[in-house]
This record gives C-alpha cells, structure tokens and sequence, in this order.
C-alpha cells in the first residue's frame, strides 16, 4: 500500500502541472465533451457501468474499483467548424441592432487536448484514481465586428478539472466511488463594445483579454454487477461552484458568474460472451441551473443590465443525452469500438443572437476505435469522432420582426490517441 500511495504522489504531481496547461475547446453536447479517454470516446461516450479505463472516474468513480493498476495518456486533436448566416440587410429604424448580412466563418479550427490518468489499487477492495481531463469549453473567432465594435469577435471558454477519486468494491459484485473535482476555466470576450449601454460594468464587459476561475464539485457513483451479462451504473456531478470572472462581471449574469452545471447519468453495461461489450447511458446536463448560461437575451437586455443576476444570457436548456457503445475483441491482440449519441437542442430558435458568440447546436455524434495490445504491459488506441452539420435559426430579436434571420451552424470532427501502461 505504501508502495502503490508514493507512487500515486508522483503521478498526482505531474497531473496538477498539466492542469495548468490543458486547454480544451470542445463544444459537442452543448458545451461538454462527448467522452473521456479513447476507450470511451471510441464508444460515443457510452459506458457508466462498464470498467474501461482509468479515465472511468469522469464517467463513474465507482468503476475504478473494478479495474487494477494502469496508467492512461491520450492527446486529442479537436476541429469544430463554425459559421453563421444573415439574411436581408438591417432595417435602419431607430433602436433596432441590425446584423450586417452574409455568412462568415469562424476561425481557430485545430485544437489540441492533452489528458492523463491513472488508477492504484491501495487494498482489497480500495483503489485511488486521479485523473485531467478537458470536459468542456467554448471557441469562437469571427473575424468581422459582428455587433459594430472591434474586430475580431468572439469568445475562448476552456475547463479543465483535476479529480481523485477514491472507489470502494463492496464485495464481488457491487462499488460506490467519490470524485472530489477541482476545477479551473480560463475565458476572454472580445468585440462586444455595442452592448455597453446595456451592461452594469462597462469595462468589465469586454477586451480584457484573459480572465481565470477556480472551484469545484463532487461526483458520486455506484457500479452494479448483477449478473454474468448485465450490469447498472449510476453517477451525478454536483454543481461546480466557482469564483467570478471579474474581469467580465459586466457580461456575465450575478457580477461574473460562470458556475458548471450539475450533471447525472444511469446507463446499463451488456456482456454476452467473454469479446463482446454493450453499453447504453442516458444523462442529462443542467444548463438552467446557472443564470448565465440559462437567462434568456430578452427581456433581461431591456430589463436588466448585464452583470445583474437577471441580465441577459445564452438562453441555454436542459439538454438529455442518449449514448450506445460496442467494444468486440477481434483476438487477443485488436479490440473495435463504435458508437452514436443523440442530445436535445441546448439553444432555442429564439436566442439565436447572443449564441453567435456560443453555438454548441450539435446534436448527434459517430464514433469509433480500435486498440492494439503491443505486449503485456503497454496498449495503443485511436477513436475518431464526426458530428454532422447541424443548425438553428430564428428571427434577430433586436430588429423589426421578421426583418432578419439568423442561421447558425457547426460540424466537428476529432481524433484521439492514447497509450495504456499496466
């Protein structure tokens, strides 16, 4: 045991200095990532009651009870594509906010995102896993002054945790696990002076380039092997409670604002014969649950000054996601994966304008993978990810009605390597 903690000490301290550095600009199920670790991206994400890697604790802790000593690096290269589309010129009338119409492009499409794990076996039946992870963000670059101020607009929001996670097999058949998280979100606005008038905190509005916070949560899980075939798993994430942006209190509703939403999933684990792995996982992201992702552009525009705890904000929902995974071993070497989920639409056609900014409209996500065993101890695995284009669109809420629409869209595809030493 004393063993297995000193070197969960060196581990620890190489995870907290990429923390530091781990930048992420995922923008899949809203602004989540799809999944975590290639065993699990390769599955669509899927896979709460299975043991797959050591980056199961940002999935269910309770799953690293399951699983022996190893250790897991992946480095992924995401590439969202986003445009947005206008349609009819402004009307011109007084105290509308016209768009200048066309369709542009955002720029910044290649993203690399490192993340590392590992997971120790203390004493029977008590393992500790810690693990960073990049699990959600948000990038955009329009390279035009979309709203009449400075040029380039656009938003870089990036979340990166850090979570240990102590998991205790029950016996055979059955483990709970903790995740204490701590996490870190680096964000920058940039060309939004034409809402000025409408913040509380002008300076603290926009262009000042990067801000940091910090806080966190916990995650809880629970791991059921029922039968031979079947297993449950079950896990929630609690709010992340975090300090404000200060240097955009004047954007972001409650003074700066920025909490994680709190998240569950259920999902059911399928093994029918010794190669062959099913998993199906339904989860639901909060969104509404923090006043400057939830609040609506109108009437908090008008009514409210941003920065105010009713000031306007992007308007998102809560969102379900649906996730199927298989994992087939070809032979005691290969391992194939595939996977597809299915969320709802985080952003409603009526809040179009400000997820200008934000447009996390995808909906649906292809997954696949392989791995390769190069000998006992050391494994390699690629997953690849497409999610098609998708689209929202809805009226310019600040001009005449019908004068002008607004059409967003993105598709996104990733790539991800890991190497596995057990």
């Amino acid at each position: 045991m004393c063993n297995a903690i000193r070197n969960a000490g060196g581990l620890v301290a190489l995870i907290v200095a990429l923390a530091l550095t781990v930048g992420t600009a995922h923008a899949t199920t809203g602004y989540f990532s799809h999944g975590c670790g290639v065993d699990y991206k390769g599955m669509a994400g899927a896979g709460s009651a299975l043991a797959l890697n050591s980056f199961a604790g940002a999935h269910n802790p309770a799953a690293l009870s399951f699983l022996g000593q190893r250790y897991d690096v992946d480095v992924a290269l995401f590439s969202p594509r986003r445009s947005y589309t206008v349609t009819n010129n402004p009307s011109g009338m007084q105290g509308t906010f016209g768009l200048a119409p066309g369709t542009f492009d955002s720029e910044n499409e290649g993203f690399f995102i490192p993340s590392l794990a590992g997971n120790w076996r203390l004493r029977e039946g008590l393992t500790l896993g810690v693990a960073v992870y990049g699990n959600g963000g948000m990038n955009t670059q329009w390279p035009t002054n979309t709203f009449g101020g400075t040029s380039p607009v656009g938003v870089d929001l990036s979340q990166a945790f850090l979570a240990p996670s102590l998991s205790w097999r029950v016996n055979d058949m059955h483990g709970i696990g903790v995740t204490p998280i701590f996490a870190f979100q680096w964000f920058e606005a940039t060309g939004l002076e034409a809402f000025g008038g409408f913040s509380g905190d002008a300076p603290n509005l926009t262009n000042n380039g990067y801000d940091q916070s910090y806080g966190g949560g916990v995650r809880v899980g629970y791991l059921g092997q029922f039968t031979s075939v079947f297993s449950l798993g079950a896990s929630f994430q609690s709010r992340m409670w975090m300090t404000e942006f200060d240097e955009y209190a004047g954007l972001f509703a409650e003074s700066g604002g920025f909490d994680i939403p709190p998240t569950w999933v259920v999902g059911l684990g399928v093994q029918p014969n010794n190669n062959l792995r099913l998993a199906f996982d339904v989860s639901q992201i909060l969104y509404e649950e923090v006043a400057a992702v939830s609040n609506s552009m109108l009437p908090g525009l008008q009514t409210n000054m941003l920065g105010s705890e009713s000031g306007a904000g992007f308007g998102w929902q809560n969102i379900y996601v649906f996730k199927g995974g298989a994992e087939y071993d070809l032979n005691r070497k290969w391992t194939v994966r595939g996977g597809y989920s299915y969320n709802d639409q985080p952003i409603p056609d009526t809040e179009v304008m400000f997820n200008i900014l934000a447009p996390g409209v995808q909906q649906h996500h292809i997954t696949g993978g392989t791995s390769f065993l190069l000998n006992d101890h050391n494994e390699i695995g690629l997953a690849v990810m497409y999610s098609p284009s998708s689209t929202v669109t809805g009226t310019n809420p600040l001009e005449v009605p019908d004068q002008q629409t607004i059409e967003l869209e993105m598709s996104q595809w990733e790539v991800a390597l890991g190497f596995t030493y057990r």
